[in-house]
């Protein structure tokens, strides 16, 4: 789910999609594929499939999305979680719950006939299974697309891409790779300019927009440390935070204390958890060296019998969106152009 702190996220620049033509973007690979699985579906909310029922909406999402990217010159790099941190489970365990809820909900309006309401809760049904991950791989190396494989947390090696200087920024909806310390945040990175809204029905114009870590940092004079401390008050994917604690008053909190702990020691606030230990999560990440990045050339023929042939993918479809995919080659001739906004 990510921390909330947007109240806070005080210098959110909207920018042209061409601003990222010519960039390299880190990309959290299992939180785009959730998305497609949640949005990518028929309209009584059953995924799309292959003739032997086997999903398809996480790929059709990954390869037309990821084409169109290229297309305007965007260098995308995909990264997958790891193993969660312990800390993490019981942040899982509740989106399991909800999952197996929504789940009841959904057959219980397929029952009906209620499509709208069916299509409304199918989409919090989404489960991603190590099958799909697997064939997300697949798929990417096909492409020519690199993708890095994350000891844990994705976000937390797209910060760490990010601040060794492989790529400009992170494209993520949460707030967290702020907290891992990217230096550069981008969000809704978006080829249609909207956002469906399945809770209420309606689409909502979007803009792509960056966050500059530092500037943030000194608009609301703080540190790195202190937004920790600050999504810590909050609560935060592996704390639950304190109650009644919103991000303004976190703020205020840690402009006031400093730390944590000076506003513990003056009775301002009472906090049972491991506070440290999350810190330590934001702070030191399990993150690793181990990783390529480099865009080759697509490998048309396995493309088209991998989605095709094994798929049952619009070959007509699947050519035009390799025709989109192969642009990448031309400013991949002009690498050196663009090596200064990584």
């Amino acid at each position: 789910m990510g921390v909330y702190l947007t109240p806070i996220i005080v210098n959110r620049k909207k920018v042209p999609f061409e601003y990222f033509s010519g960039r390299r973007i880190a990309f959290d690979a299992n939180n785009e594929l959730y998305q497609f699985l949640a949005l990518i579906r028929q309209p009584d909310g059953r995924y799309f499939s292959d003739s032997k029922g086997r999903p398809t909406s996480h790929l059709m999402g990954l390869f037309y999305r990821t084409t169109r990217l290229t297309e305007y010159g965007i260098f995308p790099i995909f990264v997958f979680d790891g193993k969660p941190h312990p800390l993490k489970l019981r942040e899982l365990d509740e989106r399991k719950k909800l999952k197996e809820k929504a789940e009841r909900e959904w057959l219980e309006a397929l029952f009906r006939g209620d499509l709208p309401t069916a299509w409304r809760k199918a989409i919090q049904t989404s489960r991603l299974t190590s099958e799909m991950i697997k064939e997300a791989k697949e798929l990417l190396d096909l492409m020519g697309i690199p993708w890095v494989q994350a000891p844990s947390d994705a976000e937390a090696q797209a910060a760490y891409i990010v601040r060794k200087g492989d790529a400009f920024a992170v494209c993520s909806r949460d707030w967290d790779s702020l907290l891992y310390g990217t230096n550069y945040l981008v969000r809704y990175l978006t080829i249609s300019g909207t956002e469906f809204l399945p809770s209420k029905g309606i689409v909502k114009p979007l803009e792509p927009e960056i966050i500059d870590l530092m500037e943030l940092l000194s608009m609301l004079k703080i540190t790195r440390e202190q937004l920790i401390d600050i999504a810590i008050l909050v609560g935060t994917d592996y704390n639950e935070g304190v109650e009644g604690i919103g991000p303004k008053r976190a703020l205020e909190i840690i402009r006031k204390y400093g730390t944590i702990e000076n506003a513990v020691k003056r009775g301002v606030i009472k906090i049972n958890e491991d506070y440290n230990t999350v810190r330590k999560i934001f702070l030191e990440p399990e993150v690793t060296d181990d990783y390529q990045i480099e865009w080759n050339k697509p490998d048309k023929d396995g493309i088209i019998s991998f989605l095709c042939d094994e798929k049952d993918f619009s070959r007509k479809r699947v050519e035009n969106a390799i025709r989109r995919l192969e642009k990448l080659e031309v400013f991949s001739g002009q690498k050196k152009l663009f090596d200064f906004i990584r």
